[in-house]
């Protein structure tokens, strides 16, 4: 063991530079995350060498700005180019508008692993994925240095679950309950789970998946169906006298609820909840269901009865070692103002509505 940090402890202190506007090295650029980068740093940033801006092919789609690596877009920097305008690059908010940003020239040929790896770190850190990149002939002292095939290996790889606390919770929907905290080795977010009863490991748990949504679990919001989700699977436990609730700190389909409030405003303008995350550059759901078959398994639960309309959901499980018995439906009352939401949730997501 040495007190040298190990790839996946640099990847998690990279994750946190990038949040608080520090520039990071990947190989030999410097990246910087254009959401918190400040205007001191970008002028040194810039005096190193031919700076470009990196953002997903989503993102590059919605500025018209021409995709040669498949999933991103390196745009070149103008000699004029300042905080005001990578910023306009990076979050639509302004989109309507001022639609027309260009004309913008994409670089092409070269290695774009480096940006690659950029994007997913900054994606990570829950932050516009757009990245200032710099190529610099020696990375400045001090900062996180990490190279793009295992960055990129690391923020890919399943992360492992490990309990840190457990203790019972009586609940409105089950007096017997117990609420027990997982924290994952690559630093993010810890994750819940809440056990009611005592269920067998030995045959299907009533189990749910249910992904964190301050605003509709907390809030009571009526632009989704969160809220009466969660409260139906533990009212549906709670009846049952047994089952297990994860759940998971991937707000806003895995994007963060900053990111989601900037895609709620865009839908405030018309779009839909997909094509809001689109012009963010997100995919339609950026989150990791691996995270629940990883808690399951360290609870010893093998089989689901789980409570979900979403096929992803099964196949995933299903796909790391968790058997799906029955996949039990949860369908809850809509009301005006998530009747779109869930049409969309129907149409292009698949869900079973």
């Amino acid at each position: 063991m040495s007190l040298i940090p190990t790839l996946t402890e640099s990847v998690s202190r990279a994750r946190a530079d990038l949040r608080i506007g520090l520039p990071v090295a990947i190989g030999g650029y410097l990246v910087a995350a254009v959401e918190t980068l400040g205007p001191e740093r970008l002028a040194l940033m810039r005096t190193l060498g031919p700076a470009h801006l990196a953002v997903t092919r989503w993102r590059a789609e919605t500025l018209k700005a021409r995709v040669y690596d498949g999933d991103l877009a390196r745009i070149e920097l103008p000699g004029d180019a300042d905080l005001h305008w990578l910023r306009a690059l990076a979050d639509p908010a302004g989109d309507l508008m001022t639609p027309m940003k260009g004309p913008l020239k994409s670089l092409r040929g070269g290695d774009a692993a480096p940006d690659r790896a950029a994007i997913a770190l900054i994606k990570s850190a829950q932050l516009l994925p757009a990245a200032l990149v710099v190529p610099v002939p020696e990375v400045p002292e001090g900062l996180t240095r990490l190279q793009p095939g295992p960055t990129i290996e690391a923020l890919a790889a399943e992360a492992g679950m490990a309990p840190v606390a457990a203790a019972r919770l009586p609940l409105l929907s089950a007096e017997n309950s117990k609420l027990h905290i997982f924290r994952p080795d690559d630093g993010q977010s810890e994750h819940y789970a809440v056990e009611i009863g005592a269920p067998s490991r030995d045959k299907p748990v009533l189990a749910r998946l249910h992904s964190a949504c301050f605003t509709g679990d907390v809030l009571g919001s009526l632009k989704c169906d969160c809220g009466p989700q969660l409260h139906a699977a533990l009212g549906a436990m709670g009846q049952r006298g047994e089952g297990v609730l994860l759940y998971l700190n991937q707000e806003g389909r895995g994007i963060g609820l900053a990111n989601k409030m900037r895609a709620y405003a865009l839908q405030n303008q018309g779009f839909d909840t997909v094509e809001a995350n689109h012009r963010l550059g997100f995919e339609d759901d950026e989150r990791d269901f691996r995270i629940g078959a990883g808690i399951l398994r360290e609870m010893g639960f093998h089989s689901v009865r789980l409570m979900t309309n979403n096929p992803r959901k099964v196949a995933m499980l299903q796909g790391h070692g968790i058997t799906v018995a029955e996949r039990v439906p949860l369908i809850t009352p809509r009301n005006r103002h998530n009747t779109g939401y869930l049409d969309v949730k129907a149409e292009k997501s698949g869900h079973l509505l």
